[in-house]
C-alpha cells in the first residue's frame, strides 16, 4: 500500500532567504568546498561529467541543511526547494541575487559561442 505523500514544507520570504544564506554558506565549509572542488576537477568542464560527478556531491551539501527545515532527505526535496527560491525570485531581490550566487557554485561558466553562432570546427 502506497503512503501518503509528504507535505511540502511551506517558507516564508524570509525564512526561504535564511535557509537560501544556509545553503550557500554550506558550500563555503571546507569539507564541502574540497568535495566541490575534486568533484569539478574530475569532470574537467564536460557537462555530461559535470551532471554525473558536480550534481550528486551539491545536491548532498543542500539536502544537510535543507532537511532541517523539512524538506525530504532525497533529491526530490532539493527540486522542492529550487522551486520556491525561483518563486520568490521575482518577489524579493535579495532571494534572486543569493539565486545567482548559488548557482554560480554549481555551475562552470559558460563560454559564449562567437557572434553569428558559428561553432569553431576542430
Amino acid at each position: 500500500m502506497a503512503s501518503a505523500p509528504a507535505q511540502q514544507p511551506t517558507l516564508t520570504v524570509e525564512q526561504t532567504r535564511v535557509v537560501l544564506s544556509e545553503v550557500i554558506q554550506a558550500f563555503s565549509v571546507p569539507e564541502n568546498a574540497a568535495r566541490m572542488e575534486e568533484a569539478r576537477e574530475s569532470a574537467c568542464n564536460d557537462m555530461g561529467k559535470m551532471l554525473q560527478l558536480v550534481l550528486p556531491v551539491s545536491t548532498q551539501i543542500q539536502q544537510e541543511v535543507i532537511k532541517a527545515y523539512g524538506f525530504n532527505n532525497e533529491g526530490e526535496g532539493v527540486l522542492k526547494f529550487a522551486r520556491l527560491v525561483k518563486m520568490y525570485e521575482t518577489q524579493d531581490p535579495e532571494i534572486a541575487a543569493m539565486s545567482v550566487k548559488l548557482k554560480s557554485l554549481l555551475l562552470p561558466p559558460l563560454s559564449t559561442p562567437p557572434i553569428g553562432g558559428a561553432i569553431p570546427s576542430s
